[in-house]
């Protein structure tokens, strides 16, 4: 009964009907007091796995005391089998832990070794990982990187590195005071300590995705004092992990205190790093740092840094890098005229115009999208109308009305006040139609009804001529609503005193009032504000108040009584115009 052939018909037995595997387990069972049956029930190709999955039973069938009884003995059955590491590597692999973490926990020195040095080698699924660490894995990996040798030690943190790809393991790490640990480890001298800094910095690097480790306040500035003092691999571990820190939403205090301690200029030198992933790493964490100090970045950067972040963008081929770089740029003081002439000069426009055009919603990356929709506001503020030309004639306006329908929230805005920033000038650059001096007869075409003259998008930057006010209004009618406000004042450049009556009747045309009352209904403060100011002036017109007055006054009525009283005295002109309320009124 112990034979080889016997014993694999048993095996094959375990994938039948319900009662043959009972029987087969329970036999099974029987023989394996056996050390020889085993080893050889061990080796029989998916034994293992079977009996894993027959002590997982689920209880489907409708035997379910016969299929209850199968998963005890199996379980007992692997538990005898589990004296042998082999099988309980097998076991492992087939997502059955309890006899690797015996091991880890009980088991030699040279036991724990190999157990943890599979679990750094298995190919492990996210659950599984999740299911080692609920199990008890961390605690005596942690022990031996602690207090073992040094195979031990690297063994450990190798198999603590694949464990921390899971979030909830995350937790179990810093909740067990590793990160003192590693740190220390880390700014170790120890030669035979070496090897180990490598896998220590990348758990450091996992770790900092949890906010978690906000509480240890020391460890950031100790991560920056490192940065020149390790080697590469270790400089992006280190990197990656501040950038996993600096971005946690309650990390305000971090970057403040970063910023303070001179993390910018430490981090900057890494930008003419050869390694492109550190460079990345170091462009990413200034970008970030940059942006609450969009008016003193500045002082952190000279000038010839500038010119190295530009050629980045210029060199690059990836959307990471060139995403952070031009991010960076954004976030430079739009007043400074002389980085406006050195982005000109490194012909960064036409570059990001291109980029811009060849994106898709499938090859997008937000991130990408909204950095070069930061650097857009430059190359179009309305107190520079030559810098205005020469990014209409690059092309500038259909990627910004391109972004108004596929990028992001903060993109759309950017691009809405871009678009806004050259609208203020169209009034003055349109030609008017009583000139007799045009080298040609102009394109009927070309009349624009709100300008009341000759426009174009390239010549005039102008909202109508260049179809910039359907999706704006798209946006007003979406969901999200972080765009309101810009996108507001986009269409306001199209009610300056001179043009309030024909803009008025434009937006009327494109069906875009509905949508400012409703965002009046339920916008932030500002833009309700944007809202009350659009809506005094097509309230101006008498047609425009019949025909949307009546939906226009319960929201106001309701701002009057229940709003923002900041919103009063313009709410109760709305409602004077609409003949609701004497403009005598104390709402004044």
């Amino acid at each position: 009964m112990k034979g080889s052939e016997f014993l694999s018909a048993l095996v094959k037995s375990l994938a039948r009907d319900v009662d043959e595997r009972r029987e087969a387990v329970g036999l099974l069972l029987n023989l394996c007091s056996d050390f020889e049956v085993r080893r050889r029930i061990g080796r029989i190709r998916g034994c293992i796995v079977m009996l894993v999955s027959i002590s997982n039973n689920g209880s489907d069938d409708n035997n379910r005391e016969d299929d209850d009884e199968a998963s005890r003995n199996a379980r007992m059955l692997l538990s005898y089998m589990s004296g042998n590491t082999q099988h309980a590597l097998h076991m492992a692999e087939a997502g059955y832990f309890k006899p690797m973490i015996k091991y880890l926990t009980e088991g030699s020195e040279m036991s724990k070794v190999i157990m943890a040095t599979a679990i750094s080698r298995l190919e492990l699924t996210d659950q599984n990982k999740a299911s080692l660490g609920k199990e008890g894995a961390i605690a005596p990996l942690i022990e031996m990187f602690k207090t073992g040798n040094l195979e031990a030690k690297l063994s450990s943190l190798n198999a603590l590195e694949s464990l921390s790809n899971s979030e909830k393991n995350i937790q179990r790490l810093i909740h067990s005071g590793i990160v003192v640990a590693l740190m220390q480890l880390l700014f170790s001298v120890t030669s035979v300590l070496m090897t180990l800094r490598e896998p220590a910095s990348a758990i450091l690097a996992k770790v900092a995705k949890s906010e978690g480790i906000l509480v240890k306040h020391e460890v950031v500035q100790q991560m920056l004092s490192l940065l020149n003092l390790s080697s590469p691999v270790i400089q992006n571990h280190l990197l990656e992990a501040l950038n996993n820190i600096v971005s946690h939403s309650s990390a305000s205090k971090v970057r403040k205190k970063m910023k303070e301690n001179g993390a910018i200029q430490l981090v900057v030198p890494f930008f003419n790093e050869k390694d492109a992933r550190i460079r990345t790493g170091a462009l990413r964490l200034v970008h970030m740092l940059s942006e609450d100090i969009q008016g003193e970045l500045i002082e952190e950067l000279d000038y010839s840094q500038i010119r190295v972040i530009a050629n980045i963008v210029v060199m690059s081929s990836s959307d990471r890098e060139r995403a952070a770089a031009l991010g960076i740029l954004s976030n430079l003081p739009l007043s400074d005229r002389k980085t406006t002439e050195i982005l000109k000069n490194e012909n960064l426009l036409p570059l990001v115009v291109s980029i811009m055009s060849s994106l898709t919603p499938q090859n997008s990356t937000p991130t990408l999208v909204e950095s070069i929709s930061g650097v857009l506001l430059r190359f179009t503020v309305s107190t520079d109308k030559r810098l205005q030309r020469y990014s209409a004639e690059n092309g500038v306006i259909p990627i910004l009305i391109k972004m108004l329908s596929t990028g992001s929230e903060a993109s759309r805005s950017k691009a809405a006040l871009s678009l806004a920033q050259l609208s203020q000038n169209t009034l003055h650059l349109s030609k008017s139609r009583k000139l007799k001096w045009f080298c040609g007869a102009p394109s009927v075409d070309s009349f624009c009804e709100v300008h009341d003259g000759y426009c174009s998008a390239k010549s005039t930057f102008c909202l109508v001529k260049s179809g910039a006010v359907t999706p704006l209004v798209e946006i007003l009618e979406g969901e999200e609503r972080g765009a309101d406000e810009a996108v507001l004042s986009c269409l306001s450049t199209l009610l300056q005193d001179e043009i309030w009556e024909s803009g008025s009747n434009y937006l009327a045309k494109k069906s875009s009032v509905c949508s400012v009352i409703r965002v009046l209904e339920s916008g932030s403060f500002k833009a309700k504000e944007k809202c009350i100011w659009i809506l005094e002036r097509v309230f101006r017109v008498e047609t425009h108040r019949e025909e949307y007055g009546e939906s226009a006054q319960m929201v106001l009525i309701d701002i009057a009584q229940n709003g923002d009283p900041l919103l009063a005295s313009g709410v109760a002109k709305l409602l004077a115009q609409l003949d609701l309320l004497q403009y005598q009124s104390t709402y004044f």
